[in-house]
């Protein structure tokens, strides 16, 4: 069954069927305001911090029939009495001639209509404003006279997200609720809790005059146990009873009589919800009443878009890699990078989780072209989380700076995660290798002490902090050399008592390694090169005699010395991680390269993705942690962790393997589904976290979309790998590996200001080996583009052959590792 479809030229994908198989949302905002919205109008907002500053209540938990956070009503007089409709189909579920949501790029546009009216409803948050806008527009289109109201509603929250669900006493004594008219006669309805009301106000109005207005839920829907949002007491009313709220559940419900809509006649409507000072307010609400400043607020959402996607774009044989790769791949990037996981439907943004280092030091590797700003400025706030000794903490808030050590304070665990501190090796390189900005490496940033005030810290350039994050990895080794995994690694659920070892983290401190001397060798510093080369092939010893299981690299070994991921266990034998990182970290030598990559798709691959472990712990270990205490198939314990598959497509790519790593990115591309989504139910255009995997009754069925790790490392495998578009310090590496079917592409890309108009000819089909590159008419000897002048444009054309020794011009080799 079909829900919707791709509307590549207007960038949007377009919800034509109200009743997806779960809820559908959209990001609008940032995480300085905004938050998500569903694709029935409701919405979740907050400003600065959704645990700390929420505005709207929204329970994913609640049936999906019901209204979260937002919605509209619509009245129509009909008779001498009113039908209600409304036209994001929830609550009412009434049947829609047309229905169409159509999700942007930091935008949802719905469009219904529904006995005879046409309602059109632009939802989004300005660039520059704590506000969101709901630009509504109402237009009779049947033959006769209506006369019709419109009634915007919003739920609020408690600011302190997680008492509204925790403390029933405190919470409803402290809300309030307060209306103003201004000097237009028009309504502000304000909302706060007690203590907060001399500083910030939320508030709800509009740019037309008001009748009446309510500001608590029981009086909106009837002061009985049976009331219902579907046909609430206050719209069979008159008016509303104007009583501001002093306690309770607040709202805010605005009735705006339309008057009678001649045939063709429409209603244009704004309103707007936001949050800012008390003597901000005014301002705000007048600049946003005029309908010129909402299309100019609209048209600069679109000019950042416009500008954050034109640092890449392709043209493939494939319809849905193009449509992913240029649009809803990258947009989800930046929402990443936003949010790191911190706000959806399954991040619920409640209590301790903050920002989180690992995530977010991820996520700005997806964002880096387009965003670089934002990402510098991340940067250095997961920088200063990082301790003196090389660790980090493990999340942070982002309003507070307060840092954690998150689960890693669990009794018995060690309180830092093993592999935290070296994912800002890779963000600071991949930064510094986009933009050219080395002066960031020699920027101060202190370190995390929370006994010390910020200006009592100890602080170190940028470099150092990555230097001190390998020396850490580097003295904390058991048994084996290689590194301890403390509470966890990447895979959260593997909790592993005393001096467990992590071949996870040993892979991630080889390719933290590779990185920097990489990046020290171009900066000429080639002392400490030596020095980190010796480090480096100590570790690549200790993962050869140690790892190896005779088909695939092992994953952990235990306090005693016993190996997991290994042929030696009944469970838990074979884990994917092991085997695509040990390619990443370029440990794995000669044919063991491939043993590991093929073991993987012998025993991993499935034909909705690749599971992360198998076979799966089929009961409860208290030795192995939290892993099993999913049932087999779900999530960590032999699901379809997504986060994982573009590892394992980059691996493939670095051994010239194009069909199988173009296999497994069709495999998970949720564009791909679009056609057939009842099994995966999820959005088709953002990829999930997980998927259940073969060894589940429900294999296929996708979860916690939206923000996941997957979206940086699959944009990354699909444009610098697959395509092979790769920044380095010394320019714009050209190394694609496609599958052989291709014919060739084309991508525009504009790398440190300036474009590279790129067109690879692969008449050979094969899937790699670079042949030729010629700049502008001119043939290079080498496969890297030397950076250009910024503003300029410039031609690339990069032939693909096959290595023969009879070639005109040899094939310029492929690259030996990742960088």
């Amino acid at each position: 069954m079909k829900y919707g479809y791709f509307d590549d030229t207007a960038k949007e994908y377009v919800i034509t069927d109200p009743r997806t198989p779960a809820k559908w949302v959209n990001y609008i905002g940032t995480i300085r305001f905004g938050g998500l919205v569903d694709h029935t109008g409701g919405a979740l907002l907050c400003a600065g911090d959704p645990a700390l500053n929420r505005i709207l209540k929204y329970i994913p938990q609640l049936p999906e029939s019901e209204p979260k956070g937002e919605t509209l009503y619509l009245r129509i007089r009909e008779n001498g009495s009113y039908k209600i409709l409304s036209p994001f189909f929830t609550p009412t579920l009434d049947d829609y001639d047309d229905f169409a949501c159509h999700v942007g790029l930091g935008y949802q546009r719905i469009v219904s209509r529904s006995h005879g009216i046409r309602t059109d409803v632009l939802i989004f948050v300005p660039n520059d404003s704590p506000v969101e806008i709901r630009d509504i527009k109402i237009t009779n289109e049947g033959n006769k006279p209506v006369e019709i109201d419109l009634i915007p509603l919003v739920e609020y929250s408690h600011f302190e997200a997680l008492k509204q669900f925790t403390n029933a006493d405190w919470v409803p004594q402290t809300m309030m609720s307060e209306a103003d008219r201004d000097e237009n006669g028009l309504l502000i309805l304000k909302q706060f809790p007690f203590m907060r009301k001399e500083t910030k106000h939320n508030f709800f109005t509009s740019n037309h005059p008001v009748d009446s207005f309510e500001s608590d839920r029981a009086r909106f829907l009837g002061n009985n146990e049976y009331a219902t949002w579907q046909a609430p007491e206050a719209l069979k009313k008159e008016s509303f009873s104007n009583y501001e709220a002093r306690r309770g559940n607040n709202i805010g419900a605005l009735l705006h009589k339309l008057g009678t809509l001649a045939p063709g006649e429409s209603k244009r409507i704004i309103t707007q919800l936001g949050q800012a000072k008390a003597e901000e307010v005014a301002g705000l609400v007048h600049r946003y009443r005029d309908e010129k400043n909402v299309a100019s607020a609209f048209r600069e959402l679109a000019s950042f878009w416009d500008d954050y996607l034109s640092k890449f774009s392709c043209e493939t044989p494939d319809e849905a890699f193009n449509t992913t790769v240029n649009v809803h791949n990258p947009r989800q990037c930046y929402m990443t990078l936003n949010w790191s996981r911190y706000l959806s439907l399954y991040q619920l943004g409640l209590g301790s989780r903050g920002l989180g280092f690992r995530d977010s030091s991820q996520d700005t590797m997806g964002a880096v072209a387009g965003a670089p700003g934002e990402v510098k400025d991340l940067l250095r706030k997961l920088i200063s989380v990082q301790n003196p000794d090389g660790s980090a903490m493990h999340q942070f808030f982002p309003l507070s700076m307060e840092a954690t050590e998150g689960d890693a304070l669990e009794e018995g665990h060690k309180l830092v995660y093993g592999d935290d501190h070296l994912w800002s090796i890779l963000a600071v390189c991949a930064y510094v290798k986009e933009t050219g900005d080395y002066d960031f490496l020699r920027e101060k940033v202190t370190f995390y002490d929370k006994k010390l005030p910020l200006e009592k810290r100890a602080s170190a350039p940028v470099l150092e902090h990555l230097l001190r994050a390998l020396d850490y990895t580097k003295t904390h080794t058991g048994m084996h050399g290689l590194p301890l995994l403390g509470f966890a690694d990447w895979n959260d659920t593997v909790n592993l008592l005393g001096d467990a070892e992590s071949l996870f983290n040993a892979h991630l401190y080889g390719k933290g390694l590779l990185e920097i001397m990489d990046l020290l060798e171009y900066l000429g510093e080639t002392a400490k090169v030596t020095e980190l080369r010796e480090d480096y092939e100590v570790m690549r010893k200790h993962v050869n005699e140690h790892a190896w299981d005779g088909e695939w690299f092992i994953r952990y070994f235990t306090e005693k010395g016993e190996p997991i991921g290994s042929s030696s266990n009944t469970e838990g034998k074979i884990y994917t991680n092991a085997q695509s990182w040990a390619v990443l970290s370029g440990f794995a030598e000669g044919e063991r390269v491939n043993k590991a990559l093929d073991s993987v798709f012998t025993h991993l691959n499935t034909a909705h993705g690749i599971k992360l472990s198998s076979p799966g712990y089929t009961r409860f270990d208290s030795e192995i942690g939290g892993v099993s205490t999913y049932p087999p198939g779900a999530k960590e314990n032999g699901g379809i962790f997504l986060h994982s598959n573009p590892w394992v497509m980059i691996a493939e790519t670095m051994r010239g393997n194009g069909d199988r790593a173009y296999k497994y990115y069709l495999q998970i591309n949720p564009a791909a589904k679009n056609d057939d989504i009842d099994t995966y139910e999820i959005e088709p255009y953002v990829y999930a976290q997980n998927i259940l995997g073969d060894e589940h009754p429900q294999f296929g069925l996708g979860r916690n979309s939206w923000l996941s790790g997957t979206a940086s490392w699959t944009y990354q495998a699909a444009t610098q790998y697959i395509l092979g578009i790769q920044p380095t310090h010394q320019g714009l590496r050209i190394d694609p590996c496609i599958p052989s079917a291709w014919n060739g592409f084309k991508v525009r890309r504009v790398f440190r200001d300036a474009t590279y108009i790129i067109e690879v000819d692969n008449s050979e089909n094969i899937c790699s080996g670079v042949a030729t590159v010629e700049l502008n008419g001119t043939l290079l000897d080498s496969n890297t583009i030397p950076v250009q002048e910024p503003g300029s444009e410039n031609r690339v054309v990069v032939t693909m052959r096959k290595a023969t020794s009879n070639a005109d011009a040899p094939p310029i080799a492929r690259a030996a590792t990742v960088s």
